[in-house]
């Protein structure tokens, strides 16, 4: 234990890889969640394991019209393992019941919907004394391609609907975190999440959540060419050219940002099933990957004067797009647990 001092920000194994990107390629079948919380709980890294566990609120996971029953079920499922929920993620995206947030009223109707009872079951999961932290996650659930045919009016039509989103989600007492992905109309770069926020105008309860895998995406200006901060042919081994550009990207996006993922990417794009292409995930010993994931955390997780932020009280391990055969090995978890520890090593904290 005494290689790792720091208890803060705990750390999270993300449940939804066993829902999100199936059906491509691969075919790969869903994980259910009990098997998912197994593979978390079982984890172990010079004596420390996850402390919990995000999770996404959609079938077969947790159904989003979960039952109260239901919920006190999950939540002694996953209190049995030795674990906690910290942020949910609510299933905003019209195949799994929600709609364009910049869409007609039936969509934008169908999103809130769907933000209502994400809020609910946060809340829920809150009284149960299973969810001490995290937030309920969203984006846009509109297409770069639509959101381009009319770049003012679309982002306006979201800055509403995400005002009505913060108007729910203050009757439930939560905070909503959009996850700047390069695949989602007005957030496909990192000039049109700050605007997008700010256009939102209420911190207290909408803020940005930085994947490590999506914002190195922000970088390279795919699907926004002219918001780029590095060149496209940027040589990878040119370190503090790399260092200035999340610099310059995380004074803008880190005052914003209220939950974190760490993840490891090869600055290339990929999607699987109905997942659109976004940043790749890769497993943090990748040898293509581009990210030195402890130094690089950093720049997410300490503020402008290097000294260590206690905003994000948890941080997650995003696996979405790994094959079921890579999931379902040990060393799988293994491997990103002792990669969240040395995040947690160099920036983390006591309470």
């Amino acid at each position: 234990m005494t290689n790792h001092p720091n208890q803060f920000p705990k750390l999270h194994n993300a449940a939804w890889p066993g829902v999100v990107g199936k059906g491509g390629e691969g075919d790969d079948p869903c994980i259910p969640l009990d098997e998912m919380l197994d593979m978390t709980a079982a984890a172990e890294v010079d004596g420390r394991k996850f402390d919990g566990v995000d999770i996404f609120l959609f079938d077969p996971h947790v159904s989003i019209d979960a039952t109260d029953a239901e919920l006190e079920a999950l939540a002694e499922s996953v209190r049995s393992r030795g674990l906690v929920i910290g942020s949910v993620v609510a299933p905003v995206w019209e195949p799994t019941g929600g709609g364009s947030a910049a869409g007609d009223p039936d969509q934008v109707e169908a999103f809130l919907t769907q933000v209502r009872k994400g809020c609910t079951i946060a809340k829920k999961l809150r009284e149960l004394g299973v969810r001490p932290y995290g937030v309920v996650r969203l984006d846009t659930a509109t297409s770069v391609a639509d959101w381009v045919q009319d770049p003012q009016a679309n982002q306006s039509k979201i800055a509403d609907t995400l005002k009505a989103a913060c108007d729910i989600a203050e009757e439930y007492d939560e905070r909503l975190a959009a996850e700047g992905e390069i695949c989602w109309g007005g957030m496909q770069s990192w000039r049109k999440m700050v605007d997008l926020l700010e256009r939102v105008g209420h911190p207290e309860r909408l803020g940005f959540q930085a994947d490590m895998a999506h914002t190195l995406l922000y970088l390279l200006g795919y699907n926004a060419p002219e918001d780029a901060i590095l060149p496209s042919d940027f040589d990878w081994n040119d370190k503090s050219k790399k260092a200035a550009a999340l610099k310059e990207l995380t004074h803008a996006l880190r005052p914003w940002t209220i939950d974190f993922h760490v993840a490891q990417n090869d600055a290339t794009v990929h999607g699987t099933g109905s997942h659109d292409k976004t940043g790749r995930h890769c497993l943090p010993n990748d040898p293509n990957g581009k990210l030195d994931i402890a130094t690089d955390a950093g720049h997410w997780l300490r503020d402008e004067h290097g000294d260590v932020l206690t905003t994000c009280k948890h941080i997650c391990w995003d696996g979405c797009m790994f094959p079921n055969d890579v999931m379902k090995k040990p060393d799988t978890w293994n491997s990103i647990l002792s990669a969240m520890l040395s995040v947690q090593d160099a920036h983390g904290w006591n309470e």
